[in-house]
């Protein structure tokens, strides 16, 4: 069995968001595997996510993109379930991201959102990642 080091759980938390003992686990289990414990991480959040899917997310942020040419706006609103959430940076972040991806990509719908691909992967996919490493169920609304 591999020595988990802190700078290895440092450097998995920071790759992943999440949490401290979750990294320090999920490497132990996977003898120090840095490649194997992001999968780990991954399918833990994904399950984490759907337990989740069933709350109530009321509070949340609206967030108004301009375009360059100011020709156009885009107007987006993901909900959290918390207000502590709602003014989180990395929430904050998210409900930016999100706003400009609509944009750049000319989505209409929330289902166009969450079958689009971003960072790489589905909306959907990762949106219950950010669901994983915030904590709490996030529903986009519009």
């Amino acid at each position: 069995m591999a020595e988990i080091t802190a700078a290895m759980v440092k450097e998995l938390r920071e790759s992943t968001g999440a949490g401290m003992m979750d990294c320090k686990n999920a490497l132990s289990e996977t003898n120090g595997d840095f490649d194997k414990a992001v999968q780990l991480l991954r399918e833990k959040g994904l399950g984490k996510a759907a337990k989740k899917a069933d709350r109530l997310a009321a509070e949340g942020l609206v967030s108004v993109k301009v375009s360059d040419d100011f020709t156009s706006a885009t107007v987006s609103e993901i909900n959290s379930e918390t207000d502590f959430v709602a003014k989180n940076d990395q929430f904050i972040a998210l409900t930016k991201d999100t706003t400009a991806h609509i944009q750049s990509n000319s989505l209409q719908s929330v289902e166009e959102l969450h079958s689009s691909i971003i960072n790489g992967v589905k909306f959907e996919e990762y949106l219950k990642s950010q669901i994983a490493t915030i904590g709490e169920n996030l529903v986009v609304r519009r």
